[in-house]
């Protein structure tokens, strides 16, 4: 594995040129020891609203604030050298109108210092993209499986799997791209459509269940390294199994301090 030569952060007009190009490569990060890792290996940074599930143990994203996700992409961008940091806007805090999108984005963007913002939702937000991109704000928008949608889908369940629903994710992804977004995000849809999307946008597709036919890919990184819990997706690759390293790990310290064979810090009283 190679090291990316870049010597400053990637810009979104630099990604959005890697369509054609190369590969893209994303991972989720809300901690600054995880990002500053991430941080020579990928092209952007997704500090995802999956961070309620898998850094707060919720039952889903819907919780996820909107000083929860600053906090977090302060901690990433400040961390970090070289990939572009996008952040992912929480449910409620778009959805409203326009202007409410609007006012919360920006307010996200100035605290962090983050490089551009993702919202979910269909064509009905195509709206809210253009008064966003209009206004200066970078957009990558989030279609197919959309888990602060997942009352209204029943569970995270694929989708784009019948004719009509293939449609009706085609038809969200021509809006996004006419209302200026500059990526799109398909999560979870079928193979053909994904790969359908990915041929007519000439902005990069990132896949996360979808297509590697996609531009680039994207994992919630617990789910890759074991700790992701009880639900980690069928489609995701365990690259590594830290949960049990660290479970190891605290095993051994607990047992060499109820044993009396911790070793004994000396230079900590001026021991020589």
């Amino acid at each position: 594995m190679s090291l990316h030569t870049r010597t400053k952060r990637l810009t979104v007009p630099q990604l959005v040129a890697m369509k054609g190009q190369q590969k893209i490569v994303s991972l989720t990060a809300y901690t600054s020891s995880i990002a500053k890792l991430m941080d020579p290996f990928v092209d952007f940074i997704l500090v995802g609203d999956s961070t309620a599930m898998v850094g707060y143990g919720r039952s889903s994203t819907l919780d996820m604030s909107l000083d929860e996700i600053i906090a977090h992409t302060r901690a990433v961008v400040g961390s970090t050298r070289q990939a572009c940091v996008i952040a992912d806007m929480p449910f409620g805090s778009y959805q409203e109108s326009p202007q409410q999108a609007y006012r919360n984005c920006a307010q996200v963007l100035a605290r962090t210092g983050c490089d551009a913002i993702k919202l979910e939702g269909g064509a009905v937000l195509a709206e809210t993209v253009e008064f966003l991109v209009q206004r200066g704000i970078p957009v990558m928008a989030h279609i197919g499986l959309m888990p602060q949608y997942v009352n209204a889908m029943g569970g995270f369940k694929a989708q784009g799997m019948n004719d009509a629903t293939a449609r009706a994710i085609e038809a969200d992804a021509r809006a996004h791209l006419q209302a200026g977004a500059f990526s799109l995000l398909l999560e979870g849809v079928a193979e053909g459509l994904a790969r359908k999307v990915t041929e007519f946008s000439p902005m990069p597709t990132i896949g996360i269940g979808a297509s590697l036919a996609c531009d680039g890919q994207v994992l919630v990184t617990e789910d890759m390294l074991g700790l992701g819990g009880d639900h980690v997706p069928r489609f995701v690759k365990q690259y590594a199994d830290v949960g049990a390293l660290i479970s190891q790990a605290c095993e051994e310290f607990a047992a060499q301090v109820r044993d009396g064979t911790f070793p004994e810090p000396k230079h900590c009283y001026g021991v020589n």
